[in-house]
């Protein structure tokens, strides 16, 4: 059963993105490749405008099922920009163990 609207159904490779979190998809971000990130975000990138009028139509108090999923898509999308377009690494460079933990996230 597709995750995402049919509009987007060539994203549907890249579900596993598709977290409810921060942390899970900063865990995320830490768990992949950068290949794999690099693949992800080559291929939402071109279609994030249009990802976010279609996730506009919606009232956020009601969302649809598929059209949650792509916004937090897109929120990996974020997640993923800084590793993919500068830092060439998962992980930001030259903080050590250093760590920062959301304490409150916006809904949804």
């Amino acid at each position: 059963m597709p995750m995402l609207p049919e509009e987007f159904a060539e994203l549907e490779q890249f579900t596993d993105w598709c977290l409810p979190t921060e942390s899970q998809r900063y865990a995320k971000r830490l768990g992949s490749t950068m290949a794999d990130m690099q693949a992800f975000y080559d291929a939402i990138t071109p279609r994030a405008e249009e990802a976010i009028a279609f996730c506009d139509k919606f009232s956020l108090d009601d969302l649809p099922e598929d059209v949650l999923n792509l916004m937090h898509l897109l929120y990996s999308m974020i997640i993923v920009s800084f590793p993919a377009e500068c830092w060439k690494q998962p992980k930001v460079p030259d903080t050590g163990s250093t760590s920062l933990d959301c304490v409150i996230e916006p809904v949804p």
